[in-house]
Parts: structure tokens; C-alpha cells; sequence
């Protein structure tokens, strides 16, 4: 690796060493023999080739039109397999990463059942972050443009008083954050009871970030709850009873994003001995102009905030994304760190989930993630779409 420091000049008095405790938390259960992997040959990505178009699938010419628009040709491999499934209303037990059309699977046939007009049904999407929920509301409105159906989107961080104010309009599918529609819920200003589909979006992720009792706590009142979808990356055994009670004789069908995590990333770990300057030694790292798009991961907001701060002191170009920060404030740090506006974004585990940039040239764990699992999702933001990645993880 290139040694020499291109660190941009720091501003006067502001090269001052972190105190450098240990994050408070969960203590972490990795074993660090595990964090060094060099890169393997890209193997060729397995693509899957549906033997159809959209165009000759069982869809409503109106929709169509608008998945044309879109530019979109031949389904993926979970919209192809699920398409007729759910157009029945089966329930469904997706196992499918971020990447492989998992949105389009389950809104496709539920907007072409709703544009055919056979059926007068109300749907709730669940997402675990605000980014997810808002991604799909985006994905919605892009597929039913002039269809006219309607959506509306919740979630924390927004003003509360204007969700009350939407929720006298028509709509035909609400997506949302469970802690935000939990709120709606019990102001009166939402009924669980009147909708008929429920779909759960990145499951495993919801029940990671603590969301299990509100999950238990809506669908137990969707008494009218005739079809659920379930996506999930992962599924641990300690979540098939609960997957069990939520789905009646679904459809399964388990796809990946033809990429394996981790197998075409670089993994090094930075061992920092007891008086060493980390925070020196990171800027060394980010001052090598090969490190143009980073993510650096920090265990707790506060330390986010912190290293973040250092950074820009030094005079690098970054911003920070926790769940302290107000939706908007995430959403333009995102914006411009995607479009290389900023080389550095400094991340929480749980803001950075379902974060798809492009481009991400190197993943930098400050702190050491509490599991593997953290660690995977982290490092899995680099090495995207056939390139590979470099991730770094300090080693206290």
C-alpha cells in the first residue's frame, strides 16, 4: 500500500489526539482472525435469464407501459418466480438481498391488481429505516405514474402534524417506520384493521434494530390481513416461530444478488498500540488518493459526531449520518456523498442500513462492529457491481 500522506494541511490547533476509550456498548464478538481476506479473482456473476419479457407476462397494459417507461425489459429472478404467486395472493417467504428487484417483485402484482380493479384492497409496508420507506415510496409512485393510485409514507423525523393531516387524503398503500405508524396508531389517527396486505421489508433487519415487539404489536391488529409478504437477507431460527405465526402456506423462494459477500473485498485490519495516534493514523489512510468515496463506520452517535468533527477540522470534506440527525439533514449528506461532493461519510450501523451508493472505494471500521453480521453489512457497501473493494477495520 501507498505509504505516503497526502492529508490535506490540518487548521491550526485542531490535530488533537481522541481520547480513545472504548465505545460504551455491546462488547464485540468477532474474531478478529477473521477481518483479513485479500481479494479473489471476480469469478463470473451469476446472472439469471428470464425466459420472458414484461411485456409477455400477465400484467395490465397500463402498467406496462409505465414498467417501459421505467426502462425496465425482462423481470429479475424474484420478480419472474413470485410474479403469478402473488397476482393469486399467496403469501410469500422471500429470502433476497438489497440488488435483486425485491421492490418491483412485491409492488408489481399488487399494482396490477388494483389497476385491473378486481380487487379493493389496502396495503401496509413495513421498513426499518427511514431511507428503505422512502425508497420504496419513490419506487411506487415511479410504477403508477398517471395510474392513479396513491400513496402516503411515514416515518420519524418528520413533522407529526402534517402525518395527521395526510391521513384524511385517498390512498391505496401507506408505507412506514413501525415507531412512527405505532405513533399514528395510538393518536387514533390509523387503523390497522383496514388493510388487507401486509409486507415486511428486510425483516431480519427490523428484528436486529430492536423492532420485534411493534412488529408483534400491528400485526395483532390486522384482523382483516388476508396476504403477507416477508423479505428477508437472512433467516435465524430464532425468527421462524414468529415467520411461522405471521404467513399461511406461503410461496418460498430464496434468490442472491450473484456476488458473495466479502469474497472480492480487500480486509485488512490497523492494530493501534497503546499510545499510538489513531486518529493520525486514519487520516494518513484517507489522504491517499485512492481513497476518494469512504464510509467510516463509528460505534455510537456520539463518536460519529466526534470523529466526524476531527475530520472536517483537518480539512477534509465530510458529514455524518445518525439517528440524531433529522431525516432532511440524512437525506442531503446522502445526496452529497453519492454524487462526490464529499469524499468521507461517517456512519452509525443502523443510519447506513439499505444505503445503496455506488462507488464506495473504501469501508473504514474506526470501531470494531459488535458481530459478524454488523461487520459483513459494513464492508458489503464496498465491491459493489463487480469491482472490488478495500475495507480497513482498527483494532484497539
Amino acid at each position: 500500500m501507498n505509504t505516503r500522506s497526502r492529508r490535506p494541511a490540518a487548521k491550526a490547533g485542531s490535530r488533537k489526539k481522541i481520547n480513545q476509550k472504548p465505545a460504551k456498548g455491546k462488547k464485540s464478538t468477532i474474531d478478529i482472525n477473521l477481518l483479513t481476506q485479500k481479494a479473489s479473482a471476480q469469478p463470473e456473476k451469476t446472472v439469471y435469464v428470464a425466459e420472458r419479457t414484461f411485456a409477455e407476462m400477465p400484467l395490465h397494459a397500463r402498467l406496462q407501459k409505465t414498467i417501459a417507461k421505467k426502462g425496465f425489459s425482462t423481470p429479475t429472478e424474484i420478480q419472474d418466480k413470485t410474479l403469478e404467486h402473488l397476482l393469486a395472493g399467496r403469501d410469500l417467504m422471500g429470502v433476497a438481498q438489497t440488488g435483486t428487484g425485491k421492490t418491483g417483485a412485491f409492488l408489481i402484482p399488487l399494482i396490477n391488481r388494483l389497476v385491473s380493479g378486481k380487487d379493493s384492497f389496502r396495503i401496509l409496508v413495513l421498513a426499518p429505516t427511514r431511507e428503505l420507506a422512502l425508497q420504496i415510496d419513490e419506487e411506487f409512485k415511479s410504477l403508477t405514474s398517471g395510474l392513479g393510485l396513491y400513496s402516503q409514507c411515514f416515518i420519524g423525523g418528520t413533522n407529526l402534524n402534517r402525518d395527521l393531516q395526510k391521513l384524511g387524503r385517498k390512498s391505496h398503500i401507506v408505507i412506514g417506520t413501525p415507531g412512527r405508524l405505532l405513533d399514528l396508531y395510538q393518536r387514533r389517527a390509523i387503523k390497522f384493521s383496514e388493510f388487507d396486505v401486509l409486507i415486511l421489508d428486510e425483516f431480519d433487519r427490523m428484528l436486529d434494530m430492536g423492532f420485534n415487539k411493534d412488529v408483534h404489536r400491528i400485526t395483532s391488529q390486522m384482523s382483516n390481513r388476508k396476504q403477507t409478504l416477508l423479505f428477508s437477507a437472512t433467516v435465524d431460527r430464532k425468527q421462524q416461530g414468529f415467520i411461522d405465526r405471521l404467513l399461511t402456506n406461503p410461496i418460498e423462494v430464496k434468490v442472491s444478488n450473484g456476488e458473495t459477500t466479502g469474497k472480492h473485498i480487500d480486509q485488512e485490519i490497523i492494530k493501534v498500540v497503546d499510545g499510538q495516534d489513531k486518529f493520525g493514523m486514519l487520516t494518513d489512510l484517507l489522504g491517499q488518493p485512492e481513497f476518494t468515496k469512504v464510509l467510516v463506520f463509528a460505534e455510537t452517535k456520539r463518536w460519529v459526531s466526534k470523529v466526524n468533527k476531527m475530520l472536517t477540522q483537518s480539512g477534509f470534506s465530510s458529514d455524518e449520518i445518525h439517528g440524531n440527525k433529522s431525516q432532511n439533514y440524512r437525506q442531503v449528506a446522502l445526496k452529497k456523498f453519492s454524487s462526490g461532493r464529499i469524499q468521507i461519510l461517517v456512519a452509525t450501523d443502523v443510519a447506513a442500513r439499505g444505503l445503496d451508493v455506488s462507488d464506495v472505494t473504501h469501508v473504514i471500521n474506526y470501531q470494531l462492529p459488535a458481530s459478524i453480521d454488523s461487520y459483513i453489512h459494513r464492508i458489503g457497501r464496498t465491491g459493489r457491481a463487480g469491482k472490488q473493494g478495500k475495507a480497513f477495520t482498527f483494532i484497539n
